[in-house]
């Protein structure tokens, strides 16, 4: 592909990359903390920590890439921190169809955000890149797990899944650039 004027560098786009995939995942371990604080279901608790436990250790893989190679953090971090919880409480609140309908939502943002990462990544991180699909296949294991578990059975759904998808690239585009 051709660059033009004022496009960021392989570097850039990497730091960009690792800025917003670490930003991420702290944003799903906070939703899913925010869903295990209300979800009462012992069944759906247990899948919910199971993911949890995955979004932690994508969380601490980009953690130590991130210190490897001196790229800092968003500065919406706090920001992540409280928000992501509340979407996790909010939508944990109405109910357990609700709570993997949220999951269903950001996986599949990141799931397409996954996919344009690794298109643009050069031979030169292909280690990078395989960390990307190996997360990207899990959070898709959360996704169908979600369904499987009723998501699309929640009360206006598409609204939900809407709001939640269009926040999630909200939250990509800040975390990118800030």
């Amino acid at each position: 592909m051709r660059k033009l004027p004022g496009d960021y560098s392989e570097d850039q786009d990497v730091k960009r990359m690792l800025r917003v995939n670490h930003a991420g995942e702290y944003g799903a371990i906070r939703i899913y903390q925010g869903q295990l604080a209300f979800l009462k279901d012992p069944k759906s608790r247990k899948t919910v920590e199971h993911m949890a436990e995955q979004e932690q250790q994508h969380f601490d893989k980009f953690d130590g890439i991130l210190k490897q190679r001196n790229v800092r953090p968003t500065v919406f971090m706090p920001f992540w921190h409280v928000a992501g919880f509340a979407l996790g409480a909010a939508s944990a609140m109405l109910g357990e169809k609700a709570a993997f309908a949220c999951t269903v939502a950001v996986e599949s943002v990141i799931d397409e955000h996954y996919q344009d990462q690794r298109k643009r990544l050069s031979a030169s991180e292909s280690e990078l890149s395989q960390t990307i699909e190996q997360f990207r296949q899990e959070e898709m294991e959360h996704h169908d797990i979600a369904i499987a578990e009723g998501a699309e059975q929640t009360p206006l759904y598409p609204i939900l899944s809407g709001a939640i998808k269009a926040a999630s690239k909200a939250a990509i585009f800040l975390s990118k650039r800030f």
